[in-house]
């Protein structure tokens, strides 16, 4: 028999949101795989950032669903905006990586996350230009492709892989002479930017991801598979992560050398 601490474990797996997570991812994986490979039609938002049929078609595709199951929660996502007042709300980036998947690179993924009360509780992170998926619940765990995963206890800086995405964005910023003094000092370093690089992370493949500007649904999806895989995912100060701040996700062992060596002025330790 079940005690009231397992209960609660159990009610607090999100099972049924998981699986039509994943079937939704199932049926985004169709949609973006036919995209890329007959070519994407490819036009400019007016924020400058390219959009394809596949992003549009994607996310309107999700929202229907989201609307027929969970007609109560909010719905956020990048092509489409903000729909519903609710703690609990959907964060969708249908095609994560843009310029990859217009650009003939198989390095691309849906992002779906849930958010509840402020709190990242699940998320699927599917690339299925290279076989891969990265999902998480909270009570359930963290997966890559069907298998239970974990960030490692990599305790030394000198002895992590740090990983990051454009670098063009931080350079020219105060945080350019932190940032090159951690790559310079890890024991190894890739430009693995966007969700591949956080599911890196979760899997215990490497010890840091660094960004220093991103949208909440670039970030939902991965900060649930972090932290449900036991890693910690901040802004490079420490604080919660907000729509257009930073990311740091690391093993957690390493955070807070890395909160500090990011800051201005700040020495690797």
């Amino acid at each position: 028999m079940k005690g009231p601490e397992d209960r609660r474990e159990m009610s607090m797996t999100y099972g049924e949101e998981l699986a039509l997570a994943l079937a939704l991812c199932d049926q985004a994986d169709r949609l973006s795989e036919a995209a890329f490979d007959r070519g994407p039609a490819v036009s400019v938002k007016a924020d400058g950032t390219p959009v394809t049929d596949a992003d549009t078609a994607i996310e309107e595709m999700i929202r229907r669903t989201l609307a027929e199951r969970f007609p109560e929660d909010a719905v956020i996502g990048e092509e489409y905006g903000s729909d519903g007042d609710s703690p609990r709300a959907w964060i969708i980036d249908p095609i994560d990586g843009t310029k990859n998947f217009a650009g003939g690179i198989p390095l691309w993924a849906t992002l779906l996350g849930l958010r509840v009360d402020g709190e990242f509780v699940l998320g699927v992170m599917s690339l299925p230009g290279i076989g891969q998926r990265f999902w998480a619940a909270r009570g359930a765990g963290a997966f890559h492709n069907g298998r239970a995963i974990a960030v490692n206890g990599t305790a030394r800086m000198e002895d992590a892989m740090v990983l990051f995405g454009d670098v063009e964005a931080i350079l020219g910023t105060p945080e350019e002479g932190p940032f090159l003094r951690v790559v310079s000092g890890a024991r190894r370093s890739r430009g693995f930017g966007d969700s591949w690089g956080y599911g890196l992370i979760a899997a215990g493949h490497a010890e840091a991801m660094i960004e220093p500007a991103l949208m909440i649904w670039d970030v939902a999806a991965p900060a649930a598979i972090v932290e449900i895989a036991g890693g910690t995912i901040t802004q490079f100060d420490g604080t919660p992560l907000a729509h257009g701040g930073s990311a740091l996700a690391t093993n957690g062992v390493l955070h807070q050398s890395y909160i500090e060596a990011l800051r201005p002025g700040g020495v690797s330790t």
